[in-house]
């Protein structure tokens, strides 16, 4: 086939759309894009996760940044939400029974926020009416009663216990150390000198009557504290009668409105039996009556009542559905909770109503959403989340005390019970790697949702794509599209994607160029943005990013970068490669030589020798190695040495698609052919000589390109790739219209074969019945300089066997005697 036969034609180079066949005047006119389109297989999966209600069921989205995966996430879930009822809200209390604790309470939907406001009423009418009450005229009457009771009958006892020891001759005394018992004579008590001055008889008489006096008055003292008891507990029994009264007074309305919470309930009963123990808190307000429990402020005052106040970690706020929440700084607290402290005089101090909920107390009934790079790079939250999943519980702990880092007492905060459906979003590497070398995480996320960079490019997508462009127009306030600037962007959006028969799903992507057209339509003064816009857009971004390329493109032609354009030389090819700056891909031409001479060593790789090439590049090496056996090394083995290496490359090669191109040069320098320099090849060839697809292939074209078109067209330059890459071909307009005009070309190779007939001008050749080529084909010249190779070798080592080759040492004869010296045997 000649070569005009198997050129491409310009309407192959891309792909266009038909402004016609879009049934609109502007995108004003649609309805903007609400379903999620070009990704069904994620949005099944999606579905799936998030219905199953078995356990490890989580969901990974993956997929490249850009392809919609968390617009795509967050759009599905809120939608399954707005099905789903609010669920229920918690909060934590203070845990009267241990305040090391903090006990965890439910509620309905929009109920933990009343519960909050109720105490904060109740404690605030309790500090109101238990003083009013303790004031009241009754209430000190009554107390007043039990006093003057009391008070009678202790004097009743110390009167009896007087006529007892007076009967006796002993005196009961009142002073400051208490009540003791004195002797008396002559009704006077003595003193301790007037009875030490008393006779022994009269000594011993009063002495015999010690024990049982003493008896008596310690009686008489345990009867009268017994009495002081009584009265105590008679005046606590008031004091707990009227607390309860006034509590149950105030309480009632509060338990009227949380019946249906028992949690809520049985709080409440420990409320009141807490203020009726403290009512003296509520009264005098004192800070020295008891010590502040653990976990609480010590001291009184405003703090010792937030015992009775309600920490709220997850209510409703307004919502009317379950939530979705997105994490975009998935830390261990922010996922988890915390326990934040104060200082008070110069200790980190804390308690339950300074417990803080994470993400998942807000997800919880609902669906939690984090990025894995996110969360993976903070150290602890992976963990946490996988320990709360596994769990099926929110446990607020101190990371350091989790992993017995500290040992001193801390707050210990009930588990809150975990129902969330969690979606992980990440590239297919972090995916692989988690699920290679985390079993929790096989365990945990069982649901991968594929995400998928591009999408079928058939008849409904320029609906689809022009309702996509008329929602971002009408959201952001964009300038709205004519049919023809549409028809623009969905060719872009299939430059995107490299195919010409896809376009891509990456709508981060095709949504700033969108904005950016409207930027240049507003520039230009259009009420519509026209395919100019577009087109002004994509180069004007070309422009800013393209600065690498056009300063190689100058090193060229100054000669810095050695290329050939024009010519042929054996030995010599123009290959083709790609770099990518940021977001910005380009081509870049480069010399590819090769060198043949004696010796056995094969095909080498220079820059695989110095360790500059990649695993990709090595094996494609190889088996272009292979190829060049299987065709000449049928009947003898390859008698030849080669070196192949990328010219002026200090910075590494990797991949295979420049083996074809190496072939070609390792071809044409065996056969002595020239190949033309007006052309650049690229593709990975297998080892049945078959030229295979690359990636890149709109760039690799357009870098050669530039590289003629600096140096002057002459109408004979041009490009082979393989034929498998056509459908792949969007070329921008520039290269398409030279096509058109002659001055460039586009050949589509299946085979080497083919190839090497383009960049020589012969052909290549098919062996006769024997393995021999025609001459006047390249393969002929090749297999003729193989042969004389061989000879050669053969030649080489025949002369080296007569000359100089050794035996070896087992066969060697010893050295004959020196002069003078005694032979063997002799001496």
């Amino acid at each position: 086939m000649s070569p005009e036969e198997l050129e491409l034609r310009s309407e192959q180079l891309r792909r266009t759309t038909d402004p016609a066949t879009l049934s609109f005047s502007s995108t004003a006119e649609l309805a903007p894009l609400e379903e999620i389109i070009g990704q069904e297989r994620a949005v099944r999966s999606i579905d799936f996760g998030v219905d199953i209600r078995s356990e490890g069921f989580n969901i990974f989205a993956v997929g490249p940044a850009g392809s919609g995966r968390t617009t795509t996430v967050r759009r599905f879930l809120d939608s399954r939400a707005a099905q789903k009822p609010l669920p229920m809200e918690w909060c934590y209390v203070y845990d009267f029974d241990d305040p090391r604790r903090a006990r965890a309470v439910s509620l309905p939907p929009g109920r933990a926020a009343e519960l909050r406001k109720e105490m904060e009423d109740l404690v605030q009418r309790l500090r109101e009416e238990l003083p009013r009450a303790f004031e009241g005229e009754l209430y000190e009457q009554r107390r007043r009663e039990l006093m003057l009771a009391q008070q009678s009958k202790q004097q009743e006892l110390y009167r009896n216990l007087e006529e007892y020891l007076s009967e006796r001759g002993f005196a009961l005394i009142r002073s400051q150390m208490g009540l003791t018992i004195a002797p008396m004579m002559n009704g006077e008590v003595l003193t301790s000198e007037a009875y030490q001055k008393l006779d022994p008889q009269t000594k011993q008489a009063f002495e015999a009557h010690r024990p049982e006096l003493q008896e008596q008055f310690d009686k008489t003292m345990r009867r009268a504290r017994e009495l002081d008891r009584q009265a105590r507990e008679a005046i606590e029994n008031i004091n707990n009668e009227l607390a309860g009264f006034v509590v149950d007074q105030l309480m009632g309305d509060v338990r009227e409105q949380f019946t249906a919470c028992p949690q809520v309930l049985e709080f409440l009963t420990a409320v009141r039996k807490d203020v009726v123990a403290n009512v003296s808190q509520f009264v005098t307000g004192s800070e020295e009556e008891k010590p502040a429990p653990p976990f609480l402020p010590r001291g009184g005052g405003e703090r010792w009542f937030s015992r009775y106040s309600v920490n709220v970690l997850s209510e409703a706020s307004g919502r009317q559905c379950a939530p979705v929440v997105f994490e975009d700084n998935p830390t261990y607290h922010n996922l988890l909770g915390r326990i934040e402290h104060r200082a008070e005089f110069g200790a980190m101090v804390t308690d339950f109503t300074q417990i803080r909920g994470g993400a998942l107390h807000r997800a919880n009934g609902g669906y939690l959403i984090v990025e894995a790079k996110s969360i993976l790079t903070n150290p602890l939250a992976w963990d946490g989340l996988k320990r709360a999943l596994r769990n099926r519980e929110i446990k607020i702990e101190e990371p350091a005390q989790f992993y017995g880092l500290i040992a001193t007492s801390t707050l210990q905060p009930e588990p809150i019970p975990l129902d969330v459906k969690v979606v992980v979003i990440g590239d297919g590497q972090l995916y692989q790697l988690l699920y290679l070398y985390d079993e929790d995480f096989r365990e945990l996320f069982k649901v991968q949702a594929q995400f998928v960079p591009d999408m079928a490019r058939d008849e409904a997508i320029g609906e689809m794509y022009a309702r996509f462009i008329a929602g971002l127009c009408q959201s952001e306030g964009l300038t709205h599209y004519a049919p023809g600037a549409v028809a623009r962007v969905i060719d872009e959006a299939a430059r995107l994607a490299d195919d010409q028969e896809k376009v891509t799903t990456r709508f981060a992507q095709v949504a700033d160029l969108v904005r950016e057209a409207a930027f240049w339509a507003n520039r230009n003064g259009h009420d519509l943005v026209q395919a100019e816009d577009v087109r002004a857009a994509v180069e004007e971004r070309t422009f800013r990013l393209d600065y690498a390329a056009e300063r190689y493109v100058q090193t060229v032609q100054e000669g810095v970068i050695l290329l050939d354009t024009e010519g042929a030389v054996p030995g010599q090819i123009n290959g083709l490669s790609v770099v990518m700056s940021g977001n910005y891909v380009f081509g870049l031409p480069s010399r590819i030589t090769a060198r043949t001479f004696l010796g056995r060593q094969g095909v080498v790789s220079i820059d695989r020798e110095v360790k500059m090439s990649g695993p990709i590049h090595d094996k494609g090496q190889l088996i272009l190695a292979s190829y060049l056996s299987s065709r000449f090394a049928q009947e003898r083995p390859l008698s030849m040495s080669a070196s192949i290496t990328f010219e002026q490359n200090y910075g590494g090669v990797e991949g295979d698609s420049a083996s074809s191109t190496e072939l070609y040069a390792l071809l044409s320098a065996l056969s002595g052919v020239p190949i033309k320099q007006n052309l650049a090849a690229t593709g990975s060839v297998n080892q049945l000589g078959q030229v295979q697809a690359i990636g890149g292939a709109n760039a690799k074209i357009e870098g050669f390109y530039k590289v003629c078109k600096a140096r002057g067209l002459t109408g004979d330059q041009g490009v082979l790739l393989p034929a498998s890459n056509v459908r792949h071909l969007m070329l921008r307009d520039e290269v398409v219209n030279a096509v058109a005009e002659g001055r460039f070309h586009i050949y589509p190779v299946s085979t080497i074969e083919q190839g090497i007939e383009l960049l020589t001008g012969l052909p290549a050749g098919e062996p006769d019945e024997e393995g021999r080529y025609p001459e006047g084909t390249v393969y002929h010249l090749v297999q003729a300089r193989l042969e004389e190779y061989a000879e050669a070798m053969k030649k080489a080592g025949a002369r080296e066997n007569e000359t100089g080759a050794r035996k070896p040492a087992d066969e060697e004869e010893p050295p004959p005697p020196e002069d003078g010296a005694p032979g063997e045997g002799e001496g």
